[in-house]
């Protein structure tokens, strides 16, 4: 009885469907395997190892060259009219903090620079898709788009002022000559690398027209519209420095760029450098408050964003 219980149990175990169910259960834990592999961890990462890994270095980058430019100056290499020394840019800050205009001149340029970039978005944006999606437009506009955006936004601003005076009508279109081809190039770029599977299965599952726009054709070219907007930022900010340091009136006050220009009018080189580092800081500062956390949802959403 006991033999032929372990004869019927050898048979099942070596019948076709026990090995299938082997199989599958095989395959199910490899599954589980690599999922478990490919998961991101959730934990929080302690605030020491925060501020090791991301403060820590700027914060030594910024010192060396602190360090590396104050040696510059007590070996006299240049006079102090042509390379101040870091306290002497300090003091213009300063004075500048107390005498309540630091914060003016910041807040100039950046609302400009954000504004004309988000109308850069609105325009930009529905236009990349028209470019993409319309073999006639692509063919007709499409060079002229890569053409404008290898122009230097600089030359905009003589023309813009002809056109429209010393205003903020001006800086805007300086700024929107600049940014617009950036925004619409890159959406065009993440469209063309959107695998065609995809939008068949959208136009199969009744996603076409603006529906198909909004559920495939956009998310699947995000990667490359946020390189784009990325760019698009870079340009309206450039654009508009070019636009302040060339246009001055009373009308407009006094931004970043129409700092660095009455720097250099004074002849005075801690104002120069100093319109200069709040330049490159709203710039790092931008990138890292809205780009840098974009890239970083648009990773972890594709699953893609791997910690180290």
């Amino acid at each position: 009885m006991a033999s032929t219980d372990t004869g019927v149990h050898t048979e099942k175990d070596g019948s076709p469907a026990a090995e299938q169910t082997q199989d599958a259960y095989g395959l199910a834990v490899l599954e589980a395997g690599l999922d478990a592999l490919d998961a991101v961890q959730a934990d929080r990462t302690p605030l020491r190892e925060t501020l090791i890994r991301k403060v820590v270095p700027p914060v030594t980058a910024v010192a060396l060259v602190l360090v590396v430019w104050q040696l510059l100056v007590w070996a006299d290499l240049a006079p102090d009219y042509k390379l101040p020394a870091p306290s002497d840019v300090w003091g213009e800050v300063r004075d500048a903090w107390v005498q309540g205009t630091l914060l003016d001149y910041i807040w100039t340029s950046v609302s400009r620079g954000l504004l004309g970039f988000l109308l850069a978005l609105a325009i930009g944006t529905p236009l990349g898709l028209l470019v993409a999606r319309v073999t006639f437009v692509r063919a007709a506009i499409g060079p002229i788009l890569s053409g404008l955006q290898s122009l230097p936004s600089v030359a905009w601003v003589p023309p813009a002022v002809i056109w429209l005076g010393l205003n903020d009508k001006m800086m805007y279109a300086v700024i929107l000559l600049g940014a617009v081809p950036s925004v619409a190039n890159g959406l065009v770029a993440g469209i063309d690398q959107i695998p065609p599977l995809f939008l068949r299965a959208g136009r199969t599952m009744g996603a076409t027209g603006l529906r198909g726009a909004w559920h495939i054709v956009m998310p699947g070219a995000l990667p490359g519209y946020l390189a784009g907007l990325k760019q698009g930022w870079a340009f309206s900010w450039r654009s508009l420095m070019a636009a302040e340091i060339i246009a001055s009136s009373p009308d407009l006050g006094v931004g970043l760029g129409q700092l660095l220009e009455n720097g250099r009018n004074n002849s005075s080189m801690p104002q120069v450098f100093l319109a200069i580092f709040l330049i490159l800081l709203v710039g790092i500062a931008i990138d890292l408050l809205i780009f840098s956390p974009l890239e970083r949802w648009v990773l972890r959403s594709r699953g893609l964003l791997v910690t180290r």
